[in-house]
């Protein structure tokens, strides 16, 4: 059976994680977070107390073995880790040291990238990251490159930190922002650019659900 292999990349703040989430489930394809891959280590070497041996055999062991599932509703996404929900530890602040800690070690890293693959399953995948296109599936059959200005991201960021009561300034977003952006695109290993064969969407001006729309009239139209 043809498993379908959607890519959506972007910088951080371009909406792909929700965009991401929202064509899997229309799909009803699998789903897999690049992002919290790390964090989802981390968490799981944490656990068992391997945060000090991280170049233990045992520890690229547990990283391609994984248990874990991304499963979106009309929420966002739940992630699941060894049948457990973990959607709301893995963002925070002490999980995202132990991911800083596993990021920097190289078997680790491949031993993801392996874990990665593993996502690619019928009827399809909806992969989102930074280079998802370009260095892990890039024999993709629908890549997607979703970007949107620094300013409008900063916006986005500063209204939803708002709503969250915290007190966040405009100035500090941006410059965050902006800084990440530039890690990004300069880092030598799978630095943020889009795919040369990527549909590239500049979601500035636009709404989450025409941002939708027109991927899938993309994607629609590549797996006819």
């Amino acid at each position: 059976m043809t498993v379908h292999i959607i890519t959506i990349d972007g910088p951080s703040g371009s909406g792909k994680g929700t965009l991401a989430a929202k064509i899997a489930q229309h799909y009803q394809y699998h789903l897999l977070d690049s992002g919290a891959l790390y964090r989802l280590l981390g968490l799981a070497l944490a656990r068992r107390n391997k945060l000090q041996t991280l170049h233990d055999e045992e520890c690229v062991e547990i990283a391609k073995k994984l248990d874990i599932q991304f499963e979106p509703n009309e929420f966002g996404v739940l992630v699941k880790l060894d049948g457990h929900d973990v959607t709301n530890i893995i963002r925070s602040e002490q999980v995202g040291e132990y991911a800083s800690k596993v990021a920097v070690i190289e078997q680790l890293r491949a031993a993801l990238l392996d874990r990665q693959y593993a996502f690619a399953q019928a009827p399809g995948l909806v992969a989102d990251g930074r280079d998802m296109g370009t260095v892990v599936f890039p024999n993709a059959g629908a890549k997607i490159y979703l970007t949107a200005s620094a300013e409008s991201r900063a916006t986005r960021r500063y209204k939803q930190l708002q709503g969250m009561g915290s007190d966040a300034k405009m100035s500090a977003i941006l410059a965050n922002i902006q800084a990440r952006d530039k890690r990004d695109m300069e880092r030598e290993v799978a630095p943020l650019k889009p795919a040369s064969d990527a549909y590239i969407i500049d979601s500035s001006d636009l709404t989450i659900d025409e941002v939708f729309q027109m991927m899938k009239v993309h994607i629609d139209r590549l797996f006819a």
